[in-house]
Parts: structure tokens; C-alpha cells; sequence
């Protein structure tokens, strides 16, 4: 009994202790936010968080808000970054030593008089530049500050807001919001369009799959066969199945020669790397799978990671005509897709922020994010999803198939853009059930006459030619490749076991119905001819 009574008062005394020296520290530190709140929060962004001071264990940040300073802490074992802006595990931040990331210096771009002549803008420091040397990815000013303002709201040089009148089919669309129906069709004479995307290799690992999505019986209201976009990567891929996927009416888009695992190198890339990755790409399926009819004209980005300007110039260069890695947020409306002559109408969600600032001649088949509660009469509200496989709450085919009636009905009911359900085959494989819950899905939409299964690139063709549901039975663009011809081009392609310097120690099987290379087709050598002109 003597003991417990010991233990409590020990309890209680070094509770008042820890009490009184709160007390005080947070009256020093109280004494601290009065003085200096201002001050630290200064040309501060709302969503940045730092630190009051690097002793401790580095999990402690704060914020500044209208009602003062908030503070967040790291859980136990994790610290946090402050060039990332997140808490990780503690052996990864290096930066403990820091309180807050670097500030960059920014351009001044809006003074009430002039400050510089016309043409001109001034640097951070005062120095006038020339207005179209901002966001060129060289330094001009002297303290760098040309290039730290270049998002798709600050960048001098960025597209402008959309204007109808100079915007006009079939080259160029845009809406103030993205949620006008092109050609100012009525909703209900507008076809429900939805886009079947799959990302990654063609192999033996899910050409079964794809043979029984696609297994030829199933049809769009106009008697044509349902139709899928593949975003193929290089690796593992075999070109026989994707030249037969080809010749059945399929589109083919690129998702990258090397598919590296960094998604900063996507992020950052130069010109040069995204020419290499995605020309390079197209390359060697043209050769491969023996693509001669100049149709591969879309690309995603591996991760959804954007590459900014540098990007969409090259595909301009390079006569791409569509982009399918930027990511709508969840809205009430969907959005439909819009060249990217004119702003793109929403905020760059995810992908690293790395959207395009400047007017490029590309389609931007924008991915909106998919409503994944399971109630979404009751349920709070969650973000929204871009992958139905990053729809990390589906658990079960009968969760899937709720999420698939939903989002159907969400666009069916609003302005009917497009439906896009991307996927890597691999998810859809992990569970029989949803396989078969997307079969069923597909089978009950076709029992309508107003859905259309169709590839990107004929969701372009309409928009280019708005149709009333009405006429759409004699559209021509999606009679084009109605029928299928011919038979698969081989019955037993060449598997060709081949290396390369770049992949040292790897030997590689190409699955292709065309002549061996003499190496295995790389980011430096895509046509595997060998590095040496000959």
C-alpha cells in the first residue's frame, strides 16, 4: 500500500514539473509568436510548412493561418521534410538542420506604375528583361528569379484564358470551366463515350484478358466492335500481340521506351528525354509490330508525372496529336477534353504540378478523377481517383462494380464527358470478380443505345464533328475501322533473344513477327541496329 502511495506522488510531482515547464515554454514561446508572427509569415504561402527551430527531434512544424501559427507534429519514429513537405521515415530527412526550404527569390510582375519598359519585366533585384526570356529554363537574372514564377497561373508567357470566339472546331476547343458540351448539343442527344485505357506491357501475362474483354461479339449501337486504347511500354512487351491488337481496331498509344522508376526524371525531363522516350517509343512499335499507318499519335506519362512545356513542344515537334496523363480534381461536372491552345481549365492536380503554362497545338484527354465511396448519398466526402487501380478502397467485385454505375451515372446525368476507366491489367487480374464485374458492366451499358466503348482517338473525332445520338448510327470517322480484315500477320512470331551495352548482363526476348534486330532496341539504339552508323 506504502509503495503505490510512493509511485502516485512521484506520478504527480513529475506531472506538475512537465505542467509548470509547458506552462513556461509556451509562455516564452507565446512571447516569441507576438513578436515576430508577422514577420515569419511574411510573402509565406498558407500550405508551407516550417520550423521554429531545428533542436529536437525535427518532428515539429508549423504553418501560418489567419487566426496565427498552427502546429502539426510528425508521428513518433517519422520526421519531417521540409523540402518535400511531408513527414518520412527519419534515417530519409536530411534537412533537419533547417527550418524552413529555400525561398526563391520571385520576379516582381505586378507594381501599380511600370517599373520597366515596355517588353520588359523586372527581376527580383530591380534588373528589366526581356518578358519572353521568363520560363525558358535558362537563368537571365542575376538572382534567378526569371524561372521560380512559371506555374499555369504565373508564367509571363502563359496561354491565355480561354476565348470561344478565336477557339473554334475542329482544331481548337476550350470552355472557361472544361464542362461545355462541344458543338452545343442538348445532354440527352449527346453519346455516353467511354474510354477502356490500359497501361503498360502486352504480353502473356494479360493477352487473355484483353481477348476476353474484347472478345469480338461485343458491340457499339452502330454495329461496331467495342474498342480499347493500350499505352504500351517497351520492356517485355510482345510487338505480335500488339500488331494483332492493331489490325482488330484498336488504338495504339506510347507509355515510354524505358519506363524508368524515378518519376522525378519524368518530373524534370528536357526535350531530349522525352523525345527519346516517347519518338523512341513509337519507333520501335512502328517496326515492331509493323504499324505503317502513322496512327500512333497519343502518349501517357509513366506515373501520370507531366512534364511541362518541355513535354508538349516535343510532341508538337514530333506530331503527336494527344496527351493522357493530366489529372482532373473530383467536381460536381466532369470535364471534356480541350487543346491546350488556350489555359487548361481546371487546377494542376497531382502530377507534380508540373502542368504546361504555355499554348501548345495538342489534345489534352484529361483524366477526371473517379468517385470511389462506396455511399455516396452518406458517405464523407473522399478525394477522388485517377486509376481505377489507385482506387485503393475497392476491395471486392460487388464495391467495383457500385464504383463503375456511379461515376457512369455522374457523367450519363450531368454533361456526359467522356467516361475514362484506366487501368493496369494486372489489377484487373488480381480478383476474378472484377473481371467479371466489367464484362457485366460493359454487356449492360451496350443494352442501351446511347454508350459507346470507343479509343481516344474517336472520342477526338467527335468532338471534332459533334453528332446527334440520332445520326450517330452513319457517323463515318467510327465506321473507319469497323469492320476487322485480314488474319493475325504470323501464327508463331520470332522470339528473338537479344542483349544490349545499355542493359548490361540482361538478355531480352523480343516477341515480334518482324525480322530479329542484332541488338535489343534501347533509349540510345531504339531501332537495335547497333550504335555505329552504318
Amino acid at each position: 500500500m506504502a509503495r503505490s502511495t510512493v509511485l502516485l506522488c512521484v506520478l504527480l510531482f513529475g506531472l506538475a514539473v512537465a505542467s509548470n515547464l509547458r506552462q513556461k515554454r509556451q509562455e516564452e514561446e507565446g512571447d516569441a509568436d507576438d513578436q515576430s508572427v508577422d514577420e515569419l509569415c511574411e510573402n509565406r504561402p498558407p500550405d508551407e510548412y516550417f520550423r521554429l527551430s531545428t533542436e529536437g527531434d525535427c518532428r515539429d512544424v508549423v504553418r501560418c493561418t489567419k487566426s496565427g501559427i498552427k502546429q502539426i507534429s510528425c508521428p513518433s519514429g517519422l520526421a519531417f521534410d521540409v523540402d518535400k513537405q511531408t513527414c518520412d521515415w527519419k534515417g530519409k530527412v536530411n534537412n533537419c538542420d533547417r527550418l524552413e526550404k529555400p525561398r526563391k527569390v520571385l520576379p516582381i510582375l505586378k507594381t501599380d506604375e511600370p517599373v520597366c519598359p515596355e517588353g520588359k519585366l523586372s527581376c527580383g533585384n530591380g534588373e528589366c528583361i526581356d518578358k519572353e526570356l521568363f520560363c525558358n529554363d535558362k537563368f537571365e537574372c542575376k538572382d534567378q528569379s526569371d524561372e521560380n514564377a512559371c506555374t499555369v497561373e504565373t508564367d509571363p508567357n502563359r496561354a491565355p484564358d480561354c476565348d470561344p470566339n478565336q477557339c473554334t472546331l475542329p482544331d481548337c476547343f476550350c470552355s472557361a470551366d472544361g464542362t461545355r458540351i462541344p458543338g452545343a448539343i442538348e445532354p440527352n442527344q449527346v453519346p455516353q463515350m467511354i474510354t477502356l485505357t490500359f497501361n503498360g506491357a502486352v504480353n502473356v501475362d494479360n493477352i487473355d484478358l484483353y481477348e476476353e474483354i474484347f472478345n469480338g461479339l461485343r458491340q457499339n449501337p452502330n454495329g461496331c466492335q467495342i474498342r480499347g486504347t493500350y499505352f504500351v511500354s517497351h520492356k517485355y512487351t510482345n510487338y505480335s500481340a500488339v500488331q494483332d491488337l492493331h489490325r482488330r481496331g484498336h488504338e495504339i498509344g506510347v507509355f515510354s521506351l524505358t519506363h524508368k522508376d524515378d518519376p522525378n526524371y519524368w518530373t524534370g525531363g528536357t526535350y531530349d528525354d522525352w523525345l527519346a522516350e516517347m519518338a523512341g517509343a513509337r519507333l520501335i512499335i512502328e517496326r515492331f509490330a509493323n504499324i505503317t499507318d502513322g496512327s500512333i499519335i497519343g502518349m501517357r506519362a509513366p506515373y501520370l508525372r507531366v512534364g511541362g512545356n518541355k513535354q508538349f513542344e516535343m510532341m508538337a515537334d514530333q506530331f503527336f496529336v494527344y496527351d493522357a496523363s493530366i489529372t482532373a480534381p473530383l467536381g460536381r461536372v466532369p470535364i471534356w477534353p480541350y487543346t491546350l491552345y488556350f489555359r487548361m481549365p481546371h487546377k494542376c492536380n497531382g502530377n507534380a504540378h508540373n502542368c504546361p503554362s504555355r499554348s501548345h497545338p495538342v489534345w489534352e484527354m484529361v483524366m477526371n478523377e473517379l468517385d470511389r465511396r462506396d455511399d455516396p448519398t452518406f458517405d464523407e466526402s473522399l478525394p477522388g481517383c485517377h486509376m481505377v487501380d489507385s482506387c485503393s478502397n475497392i476491395q471486392t467485385g460487388e464495391q467495383f462494380a457500385r464504383l463503375l454505375r456511379h461515376n457512369f451515372n455522374r457523367h450519363f446525368n450531368s454533361n456526359r464527358a467522356p467516361l475514362g476507366l484506366h487501368f493496369h491489367a494486372s489489377w484487373l487480374k488480381s480478383k476474378k470478380e472484377f473481371k467479371d464485374e466489367l464484362i457485366r458492366f460493359i454487356e449492360e451499358m451496350l443494352d442501351r443505345n446511347d454508350v459507346y466503348f470507343v479509343t481516344m482517338l474517336q472520342v477526338i473525332q467527335w468532338m471534332q464533328n459533334p453528332t446527334e445520338l440520332t445520326s450517330l448510327r452513319d457517323f463515318q470517322e467510327w465506321k473507319e475501322k469497323c469492320d476487322v480484315k485480314g488474319q493475325p500477320y504470323c501464327s508463331l512470331p520470332n522470339a528473338c533473344p537479344l542483349t544490349t551495352r545499355e542493359l548490361p548482363g540482361e538478355t531480352l526476348r523480343l516477341f515480334t513477327c518482324m525480322e530479329c534486330p542484332n541488338n535489343y532496341p534501347w533509349i540510345l539504339d531504339p531501332t537495335g541496329d547497333g550504335f555505329s552508323a552504318k
